[in-house]
């Protein structure tokens, strides 16, 4: 998120390294560590196949995002494309569910973190100290964001090594403890009575392996704290999903090879694969070491991905507040400390009613706010590819409206996922917000300035392809 700072002093610009790196902390969260056991359940050992292909579609939607970072610099992403492409209303609607998608990410995040502390501290279990504590979290997260927002960067850069590094380890340790006996059976028989069952089956995988890679959206919402973002936002895109892929893919088959059938009973899948294969193997220390490391692992990252989304989604409605005119004034409010108050304020409410659900209804949500982000974007996609009005810098989608036609049939696959609970929640944000938009009063301001940049864009643009016509004639 881009976070407007009184100084004078230019913001040193994030290199394609740390662009990286931001992109693998924003993709890898709570749903590697606690989602395989939900997956293996629908499709057991065939779980690595749907993983692959559900990677392979959300790709699609991905590269559509790398089309569309190439040719705005601006930072804001989902809602900053369909505000250029369908108008202010739809850019409106679109901030508001990215920053539903915020607060359901920080919701399931705290859900997450206490879900892993009731696997050895039975305390949790109780709902009294559950609520307090996720409420606990969740004020503290909102103090830190009120005074202390340079621990920003540091836990970041703490969370992103944590849960690389505990991948990595799980991985390479973990290979030499699979025993082939438990790949079997490769796909659950309820599946194989037909069709119909299989489909469901893929389907129910299908959600929660989406989780697993929607943070990509996220990357192009800092832009222009980027050094070149027309080029480096694309490929990072593509980098962050190929190695996300082959971590999860490799995560999956060495937690199938390690537990086999008991992996869909664990509550904390990898740390009991892990811990239990060298308690078997090495001994009931060893084990219990190996427990504790991938346990210890789980909490850094999950807490980093936690701080992160309330450090960033607040800061996304102030930015529509005062740079867009999308919103009314006070909800960009800042303290003396440049801290987004209101909007801390209004995320944490938000996240504290959403930490009352169920971890696996926070998952849904989160893939439908961001199925609702996508659609939108991918229609973006195809309408400048057919307009030319805004074209690709350093990026060119191949196939024209090929690889967006796919990404668009797939996101409408989601919808037949959901459940009408996660539906009914969506609906009401939307009809909400949509209502609000109608009490907005607008900024001429803002207009005239969003404007005079767009003309500013398309003279850059006019630009460039008068000298590329020019170099083609003297060559």
């Amino acid at each position: 998120m881009v976070i407007i700072s009184n100084q004078k002093s230019v913001p040193k610009k994030l290199s394609f390294i740390s662009i990286y790196f931001l992109g693998i902390n924003g993709v890898i969260g709570s749903g590697t560590f606690l989602l395989p056991s939900v997956i293996y359940r629908y499709m057991n050992l065939s779980a690595v196949a749907v993983l692959l292909c559900t990677a392979i579609t959300v790709s699609l939607i991905a590269l559509c995002y790398a089309d569309l970072s190439s040719r705005f610099t601006g930072s804001g992403a989902a809602w900053l494309y369909s505000y250029h492409a369908f108008g202010r209303f739809t850019g409106y609607e679109l901030g508001i569910f990215t920053w539903f998608l915020g607060c359901c990410t920080l919701s399931a995040e705290i859900v997450a973190l206490l879900t892993t502390l009731k696997s050895f501290l039975p305390i949790f279990n109780r709902p009294l100290i559950y609520g307090a504590a996720a409420f606990g979290l969740i004020v503290l997260f909102a103090v830190i964001n009120f005074f202390g927002r340079g621990l920003v960067k540091l836990v970041n850069n703490v969370s992103a090594a944590a849960k690389i590094l505990t991948l990595i380890i799980f991985i390479v340790v973990g290979v030499f403890f699979i025993h082939k006996a438990n790949f079997s059976p490769v796909i659950p028989q309820a599946a194989l009575k037909g069709p119909m069952p299989f489909i469901h089956h893929f389907g129910e995988a299908f959600t929660p392996i989406f989780y697993l890679f929607t943070g990509f959206s996220f990357l192009p919402i800092a832009a222009k704290q980027m050094k070149n973002p027309e080029k480096n936002i694309p490929r990072v895109l593509i980098a962050v999903m190929v190695s996300v892929t082959i971590l999860d893919a490799l995560m999956m088959t060495v937690a199938v090879g390690l537990s086999g059938t008991k992996l869909g009973g664990y509550s904390t899948p990898l740390a009991n694969a892990l811990g239990g294969a060298l308690a078997k193997g090495l001994g009931t220390t060893i084990g219990k070491w190996g427990y504790a490391f991938i346990i210890f692992g789980m909490l850094v990252s999950i807490f980093g991905v936690a701080f992160s989304a309330s450090f960033n989604t607040p800061s996304l409605i102030a930015s529509m507040a005062n740079e867009h005119g999308m919103l009314p004034k006070f909800i960009g409010k800042k303290n003396k400390h440049d801290a987004p108050w209101v909007g801390i304020l209004l995320t944490s409410i938000l996240s504290a009613l959403f930490a009352t659900q169920s971890y696996l209804f926070l998952v849904s949500c989160t893939v439908l706010a961001s199925f609702i982000q996508y659609v939108p974007s991918i229609l973006a996609v195809i309408k400048f590819e057919h307009s030319n009005e805004y074209p690709t810098h350093g990026f060119k989608l191949p196939g024209k409206y090929l690889i967006p036609s796919f990404a668009l049939l797939v996101s409408c696959y989601m919808v037949t996922n959901f459940t009408a609970k996660t539906l009914l929640v969506g609906t009401v944000i939307a009809i909400l917000a949509a209502a609000a938009y109608f009490f907005i009063k607008k900024d001429r301001s803002y207009e005239e300035k969003h404007m005079k940049w767009l003309e500013d864009l398309r003279n850059r643009d006019k630009k460039e392809e008068q000298l590329n016509k020019s170099s083609v004639q003297k060559n």
